[in-house]
């Protein structure tokens, strides 16, 4: 298979299997089952990580509380007394984007060595190259920004800062809640599937050393940049909305 034709492959969606319902059928794609591999592993996480907890943390507990105490005081800075109803959220659509973003890493690469061919058995392609998956996560984080300006300012304040600073500004202001959300999903998909459309051009192009570097980059340290990315746009606007 040339660079072509594996390029083309890799960037189709397959089906891994269907749902059967009288009358119709759901065909569940390789980003669905991908996306409930790296919930289930932030599950079986959280359960390993919370048994047992200790008055006095040590070792992982201990991590783990500072990681939830670093992300309190964040969310303290941007939504004050908030804090509280906000911080779960933006902790695991970070979380999730990460291990979403870096899962393809494990991925194992097809070489060719000493005239002998290796495949690999399978193939883990990051969730948000999909523009479904990166859609999705734009709308869900957009919504909580229209309930959470709509609790904090009630429907008459909420509307009013529709007008601001001047009456004439309410369209522009109103396109906002499809511009942002666009954005956000445009700039995750458009850099994770640039990210993986050079890994598949080096995995057929280069020797089989070659991959594994550069993936530390596209894969690892792209993957989690791009998780930062989406959840601080998220905070910027959500602490823009309950903003009173």
């Amino acid at each position: 298979m040339d660079i072509g034709e594996r390029l083309n492959e890799a960037l189709k969606f397959h089906t891994v299997f269907t749902v059967k319902f009288p009358g119709f059928e759901i065909p569940v794609s390789e980003t669905v089952v991908i996306s409930w591999v790296v919930m289930a592993a932030l599950i079986l996480g959280a359960l390993a990580f919370t048994r047992g907890l200790k008055t006095v943390p040590k070792g992982p507990q201990a991590l783990l509380e500072g990681g939830v105490e670093f992300l309190n005081n964040f969310a303290r800075n941007y939504f004050g007394r908030r804090a509280e109803a906000f911080a779960p959220y933006i902790g695991t659509i970070f979380l999730f984007l990460i291990f979403a973003n870096v899962i393809p890493s494990l991925s194992p690469v097809s070489f060719n060595l000493a005239g002998r061919t290796f495949t690999a058995p399978f193939e883990i392609k990051p969730p948000a190259r999909d523009i479904n998956f990166a859609a999705a996560l734009a709308v869900m984080s957009i919504l909580l920004v229209l309930f959470a300006g709509l609790k904090a300012r009630g429907l008459k304040g909420w509307a009013k800062n529709l007008l601001h600073p001047v009456p004439l500004m309410l369209p522009f202001n109103l396109l906002e809640y499809i511009i942002r959300p666009a954005s956000m999903c445009l700039r995750l998909f458009g850099n994770i599937l640039g990210g993986f459309i050079i890994m598949v051009l080096i995995g057929s192009a280069a020797p089989f050393i070659v991959p594994p570097v550069f993936s530390l980059y596209f894969d690892f340290l792209d993957g989690i940049i791009q998780a930062l990315v989406f959840t601080f746009l998220t905070v910027l606007f959500l602490s823009e909305a309950v903003e009173t």
